[in-house]
């Protein structure tokens, strides 16, 4: 009889997340054939390490229908399942009729969660703060001695981490700490984590999603799909919706009489310290203020990890003393320095207006605020007034400049508004503003994607860095 054919996916993307993907399908005993539409110099590298772990790899192949035709004619069994990477519109044509046709079609996610159970995922999404949490959840476990690492889409994907542990024979951790975003959600529907973490709703990504309500519903799957479901009472969004979540746990970071009768919260803050709700009794946890980082918003981000930490078992004590140690995160409110008296500070996570007006508000001004970038569809109008309010002058830079500029002098921006190329420029330009106009402090908060001038948000904090270091005598 013929030996049968071996189980075949079909990888889409040569990036860190379907790289990832094709190897721990690879190290399952599965064919794998990744396909990119790129033949770059670093495409051709990445494609040969992956040929080596015996991958088939087929560069300046797009993902479209002839393609795809193909593929199913040549791999041995036919194209049984296709892995996309999250970049990829879930409602391309060519997957649609996949779809139709009954092939699985899935994201870089499912493989993670398949390869990874029985280990329960603690999923954290929203509009902005996941990054945040998904920081202060990951710090929190692993402080308390718990093996709780975080991937998705925090520049680690789940795929590599599984991987990791199964190629080096390591046990597979006890939690695993999963940010995942729109695109990686839509993609997922088997991912079913232990702890739903939902931070906050504003418009984002509508390019891409076509409404507020698609964009709402995919995130709200996630949470229907999760054991215990954990949100944010501060968020308005979240608050007009509460009568939908009977079973959720719900936070907030000020006093639970200020919340809407349809929410109960299971954690609040009383006379500067956090409260839980356990079994009907008031039970005093912590400080509120053991974590450094400033901003309501960042107290709001503690309430979700406290949430949390405890359904992993920590304690108010372990999880206070975790919390002042905490570092904070990379390109979130980030203090990068501190010259003449004026504080640097690196926000490029904020890549849409309600993130960006969520660091000036945090801040004490004035400031000297730098954005630009990709801009993306939303409402302005709260980050105008925040600039308003705190920003004695505005640095433009990259794409979204003339549409900035336009912005803020239809808002009557009393401040000094400049427009420059790129942050080699602007962030020189700052330092001699916040001196001139006697700043407290410098914000890189862009309000915009770095896809214009760079390959991510990382790229774009970790330039400001450097050029702000270089800026030391």
């Amino acid at each position: 009889m013929p030996t049968p054919a071996l189980d075949a996916s079909v990888v889409v993307g040569i990036g860190r997340s379907g790289s990832g993907a094709a190897r721990l399908l690879r190290s399952l005993g599965q064919r794998v054939c990744l396909i990119d539409s790129s033949d770059t110099p670093e495409a051709q590298r990445r494609a040969e390490d992956l040929r080596q772990l015996g991958i088939d790899v087929r560069l300046g192949v797009p993902l479209d229908a002839v393609n795809l035709a193909q593929l199913q004619e040549q791999l041995p069994g036919g194209l049984q399942r296709l892995i996309i990477s999250p970049g990829i519109p879930w409602d391309l044509p060519a997957l649609t009729a996949l779809r139709s046709r009954g092939v699985r079609v899935q994201g870089e996610m499912v493989p993670a969660w398949e390869a990874s159970r029985p280990v329960p995922w603690i999923g954290i999404t929203g509009t902005n703060g996941k990054t945040t949490v998904t920081h202060l959840v990951h710090h929190l476990l692993e402080a308390s001695g718990l093996d709780a690492p975080m991937a998705g889409n925090v520049g680690y994907s789940a795929a590599e981490l599984v991987l990791d542990r199964r190629g080096s024979g390591a046990e597979l951790p006890t939690w695993m700490v999963v940010e995942l975003s729109s695109y990686q959600i839509e993609a997922a529907p088997e991912v079913a984590p232990r702890v739903g973490i939902w931070t906050t709703l504003t418009p984002d990504h509508l390019e891409r999603h076509g409404t507020l309500e698609a964009y709402r519903a995919i995130k709200r799957s996630l949470l229907e799909r999760s054991q215990v479901q954990v949100l944010n009472g501060d968020d308005p969004d979240l608050q007009r919706h509460a009568a939908s979540w009977p079973g959720a746990c719900w936070v907030t970071a000020g006093p639970r009489q200020e919340l809407p009768e349809a929410i109960r919260p299971h954690l609040w803050v009383e006379a500067g310290r956090v409260i839980r709700d356990h079994n009907g009794t008031s039970q005093d946890l912590m400080a509120a203020d053991c974590l450094a980082m400033p901003g309501e918003h960042n107290r709001q981000n503690m309430m979700l990890a406290i949430a949390a930490g405890l359904e992993a078992g920590l304690t108010g004590q372990q999880m206070e003393c975790a919390f002042r140690s905490f570092p904070g995160v990379p390109h979130r409110l980030e203090r990068i320095d501190q010259q003449a008296g004026v504080s640097y500070y690196n926000d490029s996570k904020a890549t849409n207006y309600d993130a960006a007006e969520v660091a000036v508000r945090a801040l004490a001004g004035p400031l000297v605020v730098l954005a630009g970038g990709q801009a993306k569809r939303g409402e302005a109008r709260g980050w105008l007034e925040a600039l308003h309010q705190k920003a004695r002058a505005v640095v433009l830079f990259g794409a979204a400049q003339a549409e900035f500029q336009a912005l803020l002098e239809g808002a009557s921006f009393a401040g000094a508004i400049h427009r420059c190329d790129g942050l080699n420029e602007a962030v020189p330009l700052a330092r001699a503003l916040a001196a001139e106009l006697h700043c407290r402090a410098v914000l890189l908060s862009p309000a915009c994607a770095s896809f214009d001038q760079y390959t991510d948000f990382e790229a774009r904090g970790e330039h400001f860095r450097s050029l702000v270091l270089a800026l030391r005598p």
